[in-house]
């Protein structure tokens, strides 16, 4: 199963370490405690709608685009988890011959 605030994590993490930044910069600029994000980071807490606003804004990066990142990221994830179907014949199949 996919969790969702774990991709979230690893997509915030991803974009502060694309710009360079620490979790002491991106928590005084977002205004949120330095533990706190970076428990998110990791997937242990779950960010409400204003904190992620705020980590955006710390970030310079759009909501949407981390939601784009975060959906793309699942859809593959959860593409890699799918079982894989394996075709089965019973007696009674027909198999057509090439001649």
């Amino acid at each position: 199963m996919v969790l969702f605030r774990r991709v979230l994590g690893d997509v915030l993490r991803a974009q502060r370490v694309e710009r360079g930044m620490t979790l002491r910069e991106v928590s005084a600029e977002a205004r949120v405690s330095l533990g706190y994000i970076s428990e998110i980071e990791r997937g242990q807490k779950e960010a409400s709608s204003e904190l992620l606003a705020s980590l955006c804004m710390a970030l310079d990066v759009s909501l949407g685009a981390v939601l784009r990142e975060v959906s793309d990221a699942v859809m593959i994830e959860e593409a890699a988890t799918l079982p894989t179907r394996i075709p089965v014949r019973t007696a009674g199949d027909v198999v057509a011959s090439a001649a």
